[in-house]
């Protein structure tokens, strides 16, 4: 799938209609949807938990929280890239506490070829996410494969009394006749001895 054919979804948190307005002709429907819209952290942090987004975009302040909490945690335990939209005058602060995070921050009020660069910028990083998100599934199905196959091994070695290497080569050579993965052979194993 190309980056053009990829499409977004985008939770704004945000209690202005006219911000959010302004965000949303920033977002076209082909490339970013659901948009789903929360007026407080404590609505956005409830909405979060029902799914994931690809894009969390908070304008600070809200009714209940200035969001840096909320942007870091997010950041932190997911995937989502979030934008924290925070007055210039904190600016620096917000800047300072979330940055590290990989929270973005924009200082308000703010053009929107900047807001739409920004959007870019984001759009960068869940893609760069999602590369790293198929390393780790890769990893950890690799992972796991050895762990099934060591123990398919360690069953023939105190089955059969075969040593570890030719308990190796067993596994092996079984996959290469049979034409199937490692994981197969072993599976089927431990299935026998178990």
């Amino acid at each position: 799938m190309s980056l053009q054919e990829q499409v977004y979804s985008v939770l704004i948190v945000s209690a202005k209609d006219t911000f959010n307005a302004s965000l949303q002709a920033l977002l076209p429907d082909s490339r970013f949807s659901p948009i789903r819209f929360e007026n407080s952290i404590n609505a956005a942090k409830r909405t979060f938990l029902e799914r994931t987004y690809d894009f969390v975009i908070i304008n600070s302040p809200l009714p209940d929280d200035d969001g840096m909490r909320f942007s870091i945690d997010i950041c932190s335990t997911n995937t989502t890239v979030a934008l924290l939209m925070i007055h210039s005058e904190n600016y620096t602060a917000a800047y300072n506490k979330v940055t590290g995070h990989g929270v973005y921050v924009l200082p308000k009020p703010t053009a929107k070829l900047l807001v739409s660069q920004a959007i870019d910028w984001m759009i960068a990083s869940r893609e760069r996410l999602r590369r790293l998100e198929k390393k780790t599934v890769s990893i950890e199905e690799k992972m796991q494969e050895i762990r099934t196959v060591n123990r398919a091994k360690w069953l023939l070695i105190e089955h059969l009394k075969m040593t570890e290497a030719d308990a190796h080569r067993y596994v092996e050579k079984q996959a290469m006749d049979r034409c199937v993965s490692k994981k197969e052979i072993a599976e089927d194993i431990i299935k026998t001895y178990t």
